[in-house]
Protein backbone atom coordinates (compact mmCIF):
# COMPACT_ATOMS: atom_id res chain seq x y z
CA UNK A 1 0.00 0.00 0.00
CA UNK A 2 1.30 3.54 -0.66
CA UNK A 3 0.78 6.23 1.89
CA UNK A 4 -2.16 7.86 -0.84
CA UNK A 5 -4.01 4.09 -0.41
CA UNK A 6 -3.61 4.46 3.30
CA UNK A 7 -4.86 8.07 3.93
CA UNK A 8 -7.67 7.34 1.22
CA UNK A 9 -8.81 3.86 3.62
CA UNK A 10 -9.07 6.12 6.89
CA UNK A 11 -11.11 8.87 5.07
CA UNK A 12 -13.58 6.37 4.14
CA UNK A 13 -13.69 5.10 7.32
CA UNK A 14 -14.42 8.30 8.90
CA UNK A 15 -17.00 8.91 6.38
CA UNK A 16 -18.76 6.32 7.49
CA UNK A 17 -18.21 6.30 11.22
CA UNK A 18 -20.33 9.78 10.35
CA UNK A 19 -23.49 8.23 10.54
CA UNK A 20 -23.08 6.68 14.25
CA UNK A 21 -21.99 10.05 15.54
CA UNK A 22 -24.84 12.31 18.33
CA UNK A 23 -25.57 14.31 15.02
CA UNK A 24 -26.22 10.51 13.02
CA UNK A 25 -27.59 10.80 9.58
CA UNK A 26 -27.80 7.15 7.32
CA UNK A 27 -26.37 7.62 4.27
CA UNK A 28 -28.34 5.85 2.03
CA UNK A 29 -25.47 5.73 -0.81
CA UNK A 30 -22.56 4.31 1.42
CA UNK A 31 -21.69 0.62 -0.22
CA UNK A 32 -20.34 -0.35 3.34
CA UNK A 33 -23.78 0.45 5.30
CA UNK A 34 -24.76 -3.43 3.58
CA UNK A 35 -22.15 -4.67 4.89
CA UNK A 36 -22.14 -3.22 8.56
CA UNK A 37 -24.15 -0.59 9.20
CA UNK A 38 -26.66 -2.65 11.31
CA UNK A 39 -24.41 -4.27 13.14
CA UNK A 40 -22.88 -1.46 14.12
CA UNK A 41 -25.60 0.45 15.29
CA UNK A 42 -26.53 -2.56 17.29
CA UNK A 43 -22.90 -2.76 18.67
CA UNK A 44 -23.26 0.60 19.91
CA UNK A 45 -26.60 0.34 22.10
CA UNK A 46 -25.48 -2.64 23.77
CA UNK A 47 -22.02 -1.80 24.79
CA UNK A 48 -22.73 -0.72 27.64
CA UNK A 49 -24.03 -4.18 28.79
CA UNK A 50 -20.01 -5.60 28.75
CA UNK A 51 -18.79 -1.97 30.64
CA UNK A 52 -21.09 0.00 32.18
CA UNK A 53 -19.86 3.43 31.84
CA UNK A 54 -20.12 3.09 28.20
CA UNK A 55 -23.35 4.80 27.95
CA UNK A 56 -24.68 4.79 24.32
CA UNK A 57 -24.52 8.91 24.10
CA UNK A 58 -21.06 8.69 24.77
CA UNK A 59 -19.93 6.12 22.40
CA UNK A 60 -21.41 8.24 19.44
CA UNK A 61 -19.40 10.97 20.70
CA UNK A 62 -15.81 9.68 20.70
CA UNK A 63 -17.00 7.82 17.48
CA UNK A 64 -17.81 11.38 16.15
CA UNK A 65 -14.68 13.10 17.46
CA UNK A 66 -12.56 9.91 15.75
CA UNK A 67 -14.59 10.61 12.55
CA UNK A 68 -14.15 14.05 12.85
CA UNK A 69 -10.18 13.98 13.21
CA UNK A 70 -9.69 12.05 9.84
CA UNK A 71 -11.22 13.87 7.22
CA UNK A 72 -9.53 14.26 4.62
CA UNK A 73 -7.64 18.14 4.91
CA UNK A 74 -7.08 17.40 8.47
CA UNK A 75 -5.62 14.17 7.75
CA UNK A 76 -3.39 16.02 5.15
CA UNK A 77 -2.38 18.65 6.93
CA UNK A 78 -1.51 16.84 9.52
CA UNK A 79 0.58 14.28 7.83
CA UNK A 80 2.30 16.88 5.94
CA UNK A 81 4.62 17.84 9.26
CA UNK A 82 6.34 14.33 8.61
CA UNK A 83 6.93 14.90 5.20
CA UNK A 84 10.69 15.29 5.10
CA UNK A 85 11.11 13.05 7.87
CA UNK A 86 9.66 9.98 6.26
CA UNK A 87 11.32 7.48 4.40
CA UNK A 88 10.53 6.88 0.47
CA UNK A 89 10.69 3.10 1.55
CA UNK A 90 10.34 1.56 5.12
CA UNK A 91 9.89 -2.45 5.89
CA UNK A 92 7.00 -2.37 8.63
CA UNK A 93 8.10 -3.01 12.29
CA UNK A 94 5.28 -4.95 14.58
CA UNK A 95 4.85 -1.87 16.95
CA UNK A 96 2.55 -3.46 20.26
CA UNK A 97 0.10 -1.20 21.77
CA UNK A 98 -1.15 -1.69 25.04
CA UNK A 99 -4.20 0.49 25.20
CA UNK A 100 -6.26 1.87 28.62
CA UNK A 101 -10.28 1.32 28.75
CA UNK A 102 -11.33 4.14 30.34
CA UNK A 103 -13.37 5.61 27.39
CA UNK A 104 -14.67 4.22 24.00
CA UNK A 105 -11.54 3.42 21.59
CA UNK A 106 -9.11 5.46 23.23
CA UNK A 107 -6.96 3.55 21.45
CA UNK A 108 -7.92 4.61 17.99
CA UNK A 109 -5.50 7.69 17.56
CA UNK A 110 -2.32 4.89 18.20
CA UNK A 111 -3.58 2.69 15.84
CA UNK A 112 -3.54 5.33 13.17
CA UNK A 113 -0.37 6.08 13.70
CA UNK A 114 1.25 2.77 13.40
CA UNK A 115 -0.81 2.51 10.08
CA UNK A 116 0.21 5.80 8.34
CA UNK A 117 3.32 5.70 9.67
CA UNK A 118 3.35 2.71 7.68
CA UNK A 119 4.00 -0.18 10.01
CA UNK A 120 2.11 -3.36 11.71
CA UNK A 121 -0.29 -2.87 14.73
CA UNK A 122 -0.25 -5.63 17.22
CA UNK A 123 -3.23 -4.59 19.66
CA UNK A 124 -3.30 -5.46 23.33
CA UNK A 125 -6.80 -4.37 24.14
CA UNK A 126 -8.01 -3.33 27.70
CA UNK A 127 -10.96 -5.61 29.18
CA UNK A 128 -13.35 -2.70 29.29
CA UNK A 129 -13.32 -1.90 25.92
CA UNK A 130 -12.64 -4.99 23.50
CA UNK A 131 -15.32 -4.82 20.96
CA UNK A 132 -15.87 -1.50 19.78
CA UNK A 133 -12.03 -0.80 17.64
CA UNK A 134 -11.93 -4.79 16.35
CA UNK A 135 -14.91 -3.96 14.51
CA UNK A 136 -13.98 -0.74 13.20
CA UNK A 137 -10.58 -2.75 11.97
CA UNK A 138 -12.61 -4.81 10.20
CA UNK A 139 -14.54 -2.21 8.29
CA UNK A 140 -11.06 -0.65 7.63
CA UNK A 141 -9.76 -3.98 5.92
CA UNK A 142 -12.95 -3.84 3.96
CA UNK A 143 -12.34 -0.84 2.55
CA UNK A 144 -8.69 -1.61 2.18
CA UNK A 145 -7.48 -5.53 2.14
CA UNK A 146 -4.27 -4.82 2.67
CA UNK A 147 -4.57 -3.48 5.73
CA UNK A 148 -5.78 -7.40 6.80
CA UNK A 149 -1.22 -8.50 6.99
CA UNK A 150 -0.93 -5.37 9.32
CA UNK A 151 -3.84 -5.11 12.10
CA UNK A 152 -3.59 -7.75 14.92
CA UNK A 153 -5.14 -8.16 18.02
CA UNK A 154 -4.07 -9.91 20.86
CA UNK A 155 -4.90 -11.83 24.19
CA UNK A 156 -1.64 -13.47 24.55
CA UNK A 157 1.92 -12.78 25.35
CA UNK A 158 4.05 -10.06 23.30
CA UNK A 159 6.42 -11.20 21.14
CA UNK A 160 8.24 -10.77 18.31
CA UNK A 161 7.98 -6.87 18.68
CA UNK A 162 9.81 -4.30 17.72
CA UNK A 163 8.81 -1.18 19.59
CA UNK A 164 6.15 -0.59 22.08
CA UNK A 165 3.10 2.15 22.66
CA UNK A 166 1.92 1.49 25.96
CA UNK A 167 -1.03 3.88 28.15
CA UNK A 168 -2.06 3.09 31.85
CA UNK A 169 -1.17 3.85 35.46
CA UNK A 170 1.51 5.14 37.24
CA UNK A 171 1.27 1.26 38.79
CA UNK A 172 1.28 -0.13 35.57
CA UNK A 173 3.84 2.08 33.98
CA UNK A 174 6.40 0.25 35.89
CA UNK A 175 5.73 -2.92 34.51
CA UNK A 176 5.19 -1.71 30.94
CA UNK A 177 8.95 -0.21 32.06
CA UNK A 178 10.49 -3.44 33.31
CA UNK A 179 9.38 -5.88 30.98
CA UNK A 180 9.49 -3.47 27.48
CA UNK A 181 12.82 -1.14 28.68
CA UNK A 182 14.66 -2.98 25.97
CA UNK A 183 12.55 -1.88 22.99
CA UNK A 184 12.05 1.55 21.73
CA UNK A 185 8.93 3.00 23.55
CA UNK A 186 6.32 5.25 24.71
CA UNK A 187 4.79 4.80 28.15
CA UNK A 188 1.89 7.05 29.10
CA UNK A 189 1.03 7.38 32.79
CA UNK A 190 -1.54 9.03 35.20
CA UNK A 191 -2.57 12.85 33.93
CA UNK A 192 -5.20 15.16 34.77
CA UNK A 193 -6.74 17.96 33.01
CA UNK A 194 -7.37 21.40 34.79
CA UNK A 195 -9.44 24.47 33.88
CA UNK A 196 -8.69 27.79 35.26
CA UNK A 197 -11.85 30.50 36.52
CA UNK A 198 -10.91 34.16 36.68
CA UNK A 199 -14.72 34.69 38.18
CA UNK A 200 -15.75 36.41 34.70
CA UNK A 201 -16.68 33.51 33.14
CA UNK A 202 -20.42 33.74 31.59
CA UNK A 203 -22.86 31.24 31.98
CA UNK A 204 -22.28 30.00 28.70
CA UNK A 205 -18.71 29.15 29.48
CA UNK A 206 -19.55 27.51 32.63
CA UNK A 207 -21.77 25.24 30.98
CA UNK A 208 -19.33 24.49 28.29
CA UNK A 209 -16.99 23.51 31.05
CA UNK A 210 -19.46 21.01 32.43
CA UNK A 211 -18.66 18.74 28.72
CA UNK A 212 -15.31 19.06 30.28
CA UNK A 213 -16.00 17.48 33.63
CA UNK A 214 -18.73 15.42 33.00
CA UNK A 215 -18.48 14.36 29.01
CA UNK A 216 -17.59 9.86 29.87
CA UNK A 217 -18.35 10.46 33.07
CA UNK A 218 -15.06 12.13 34.10
CA UNK A 219 -12.79 9.08 33.19
CA UNK A 220 -10.64 10.46 30.85
CA UNK A 221 -7.38 12.65 31.55
CA UNK A 222 -8.48 15.11 28.99
CA UNK A 223 -11.76 15.40 31.61
CA UNK A 224 -11.23 18.29 33.94
CA UNK A 225 -10.46 16.66 37.32
CA UNK A 226 -9.58 20.24 39.14
CA UNK A 227 -10.74 24.03 39.24
CA UNK A 228 -8.35 26.77 40.25
CA UNK A 229 -10.17 29.80 41.39
CA UNK A 230 -9.37 33.30 42.56
CA UNK A 231 -9.64 33.75 46.01
CA UNK A 232 -13.27 34.58 47.16
CA UNK A 233 -14.90 32.53 44.48
CA UNK A 234 -18.40 31.60 44.56
CA UNK A 235 -19.36 28.47 43.24
CA UNK A 236 -23.41 29.23 43.04
CA UNK A 237 -23.11 30.46 39.61
CA UNK A 238 -20.95 27.23 38.24
CA UNK A 239 -23.02 25.10 39.87
CA UNK A 240 -26.53 26.46 38.17
CA UNK A 241 -24.75 26.43 34.91
CA UNK A 242 -23.81 22.55 34.96
CA UNK A 243 -27.11 21.45 36.58
CA UNK A 244 -27.93 20.43 33.11
CA UNK A 245 -25.88 17.61 33.64
CA UNK A 246 -27.49 16.24 36.55
CA UNK A 247 -28.72 13.12 34.69
CA UNK A 248 -25.02 11.80 35.32
CA UNK A 249 -26.46 10.68 38.42
CA UNK A 250 -28.71 8.39 36.72
CA UNK A 251 -25.75 5.82 35.67
CA UNK A 252 -25.67 3.32 38.14
CA UNK A 253 -21.41 3.10 38.40
CA UNK A 254 -21.23 7.27 38.88
CA UNK A 255 -24.27 7.60 41.44
CA UNK A 256 -22.37 4.56 43.68
CA UNK A 257 -18.97 6.44 43.50
CA UNK A 258 -20.79 10.20 43.97
CA UNK A 259 -22.19 8.29 47.32
CA UNK A 260 -19.62 6.28 48.80
CA UNK A 261 -17.29 9.71 48.44
CA UNK A 262 -20.02 11.71 49.65
CA UNK A 263 -20.46 9.06 52.42
CA UNK A 264 -16.20 9.15 53.47
CA UNK A 265 -15.86 13.17 53.14
CA UNK A 266 -19.18 13.51 55.13
CA UNK A 267 -17.88 11.45 57.76
CA UNK A 268 -14.48 12.86 58.06
CA UNK A 269 -16.54 16.38 58.62
CA UNK A 270 -14.32 17.99 56.03
CA UNK A 271 -15.39 21.93 56.11
CA UNK A 272 -14.75 22.46 52.22
CA UNK A 273 -16.76 20.16 50.59
CA UNK A 274 -19.78 21.59 48.40
CA UNK A 275 -22.74 19.51 47.01
CA UNK A 276 -25.73 19.73 44.74
CA UNK A 277 -26.50 16.22 44.43
CA UNK A 278 -24.75 14.98 42.24
CA UNK A 279 -21.00 16.62 42.30
CA UNK A 280 -18.86 17.65 44.91
CA UNK A 281 -16.61 19.79 45.21
CA UNK A 282 -13.69 19.55 47.59
CA UNK A 283 -10.98 21.74 48.21
CA UNK A 284 -7.74 19.76 47.54
CA UNK A 285 -4.47 20.40 46.48
CA UNK A 286 -3.89 16.77 44.59
CA UNK A 287 -5.25 17.05 40.89
CA UNK A 288 -6.79 13.30 40.72
CA UNK A 289 -10.10 13.36 41.71
CA UNK A 290 -12.25 10.74 42.45
CA UNK A 291 -15.55 9.99 40.25
CA UNK A 292 -18.22 12.51 41.37
CA UNK A 293 -16.08 14.76 42.79
CA UNK A 294 -14.01 17.96 41.49
CA UNK A 295 -11.19 19.23 43.55
CA UNK A 296 -10.65 23.32 43.51
CA UNK A 297 -7.80 25.27 44.80
CA UNK A 298 -7.56 29.02 45.08
CA UNK A 299 -5.13 31.26 43.83
CA UNK A 300 -3.41 34.42 44.22
CA UNK A 301 -2.36 35.43 40.73
CA UNK A 302 -2.11 34.26 37.16
CA UNK A 303 1.69 34.68 37.01
CA UNK A 304 2.90 32.81 40.05
CA UNK A 305 -0.27 29.89 38.96
CA UNK A 306 1.21 29.92 35.06
CA UNK A 307 4.90 29.00 36.85
CA UNK A 308 3.11 26.12 39.06
CA UNK A 309 1.32 24.93 36.05
CA UNK A 310 4.58 24.84 34.03
CA UNK A 311 6.52 22.90 37.57
CA UNK A 312 3.19 20.24 37.03
CA UNK A 313 3.03 19.62 33.77
CA UNK A 314 4.13 16.13 33.54
CA UNK A 315 0.96 15.55 35.88
CA UNK A 316 -1.50 17.72 33.66
CA UNK A 317 -2.61 16.37 30.09
CA UNK A 318 -4.50 19.76 29.14
CA UNK A 319 -5.47 23.29 30.48
CA UNK A 320 -9.00 24.79 29.80
CA UNK A 321 -9.58 28.28 30.08
CA UNK A 322 -10.68 31.90 28.56
CA UNK A 323 -7.90 33.44 29.80
CA UNK A 324 -5.62 34.72 27.49
CA UNK A 325 -2.62 34.93 30.40
CA UNK A 326 -3.01 31.17 30.79
CA UNK A 327 -0.35 29.77 28.85
CA UNK A 328 -1.03 26.74 26.11
CA UNK A 329 -4.72 26.89 27.07
CA UNK A 330 -7.86 25.55 25.31
CA UNK A 331 -11.24 26.54 25.46
CA UNK A 332 -13.70 25.83 27.33
CA UNK A 333 -16.02 22.94 26.12
CA UNK A 334 -12.87 21.63 23.84
CA UNK A 335 -10.68 19.05 26.15
CA UNK A 336 -12.19 16.47 24.57
CA UNK A 337 -11.74 17.32 20.56
CA UNK A 338 -8.41 16.90 20.72
CA UNK A 339 -6.76 17.67 17.25
CA UNK A 340 -4.59 15.03 15.16
CA UNK A 341 -1.26 16.65 16.96
CA UNK A 342 -2.74 16.74 20.28
CA UNK A 343 -0.56 13.45 21.33
CA UNK A 344 -1.06 12.38 25.17
CA UNK A 345 1.01 13.16 27.33
CA UNK A 346 2.76 15.47 24.80
CA UNK A 347 4.87 13.49 22.90
CA UNK A 348 4.71 13.10 19.39
CA UNK A 349 3.58 9.79 18.40
CA UNK A 350 4.32 9.74 14.79
CA UNK A 351 7.73 10.82 14.74
CA UNK A 352 8.76 8.51 17.22
CA UNK A 353 6.72 5.84 14.84
CA UNK A 354 8.81 7.56 11.85
CA UNK A 355 12.39 7.36 13.42
CA UNK A 356 12.02 3.74 14.57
Amino acid sequence: MTISNRIKAFITLGNFLKQFSNLEMKQEDNVLNPLFYNDFKELIAIVHIHNAWFAEENVKNAIGSIAESIEEEKLIEWLSIYVKESPATKKPLYVAVIMAGNIPMVGFHDMLCVLLSGNKFIGKLSSDDKLLLPFVSKVLIAIEPGFNELIEFTDGQLKNIDAVIATGSNNSARYFEYYFGKYPNIIRKNRNSVAVLTGQESVNDLCLLGNDVFQYFGLGCRNVSKLFVPKGYKFDTFYESVFDFQNVVNNNKYANNYEYNKTVYLMSSNPTLLDNNFLLLKEDQSYSSPIGVLFYEYYDDLKSLNDRLENDKELIQCVVSNSSEIKNSIPFGKAQCPQLTDYADGIDTMRFLIRL
